[in-house]
């Protein structure tokens, strides 16, 4: 019953976010520190670093846990530099909504049995690429002045949400034990599915 509870109270808590992301970077600010904490909380760049904390623990080594996040930000770093001068793609907002469906993914395949390096090679270099719309999506809003505040402000939320992820994926190893594979096949199938609603909302 208990259960019951916990993941009907997800799911409505996840909904009811989704009602209000469709545009996760809009309606905001970007000239200061502050703005910069709360920029990273947009559902699309929240759900895509918690899910790169929860794959580290599922997918790599104990020892190694942290490249996926450390990946994840110096190709933010590097990419929101280059978004700050002008550097853009086509469809960018797409892209970012769509690398959630990609984490969804690389969730799931983390619980089929694979050759470790390939799995782990492949990952890290789809977390660049996926950090990669992230920061220039960041760094295409930055302001003409005070960008190194704003820039801290959301490298720190991110850092904050990796670890945040991190702490999932270790809570879900220690206390769900044999389940915690269909765990994460559910929590990735919830956040393809969460990806695509948000993608489904700019293209609309």
């Amino acid at each position: 019953m208990q259960a019951t509870t916990i993941r009907r109270a997800t799911a409505a808590a996840l909904l009811a976010g989704l009602a209000g992301a469709a545009q996760a970077h809009t309606g905001h600010g970007s000239h200061s520190l502050m703005e910069g904490l709360v920029h990273p909380f947009g559902l699309d760049h929240l759900l895509a670093m918690v899910a790169v904390g929860v794959w580290s623990i599922a997918a790599l080594p104990r020892d190694k846990a942290w490249q996926g996040p450390a990946v994840f930000l110096l190709a933010l770093v590097v990419s929101a530099t280059l978004g700050m001068l002008g550097v853009s793609v086509p469809y960018l907002e797409h892209g970012v909504s769509l690398s959630v469906v990609l984490f969804g993914g690389m969730l799931i395949v983390a619980t089929r049995p694979m050759p470790a390096a390939m799995g782990q090679g492949w990952g890290l270099g789809l977390i660049a690429i996926a950090a990669s719309l992230h920061g220039l999506a960041h760094g295409s809003e930055t302001p003409e002045s005070g960008f190194a505040g704003y820039a801290v402000g959301f490298l720190l939320t991110t850092a904050a949400l990796h670890i945040g992820g991190v702490g999932m994926g270790l809570a879900i190893r220690r206390w769900l034990g044999r389940r915690s594979v269909a765990a994460l096949g559910g929590l990735g199938t919830a956040l393809s599915a969460a990806g695509v609603y948000l993608f489904s909302q700019l293209a609309a």
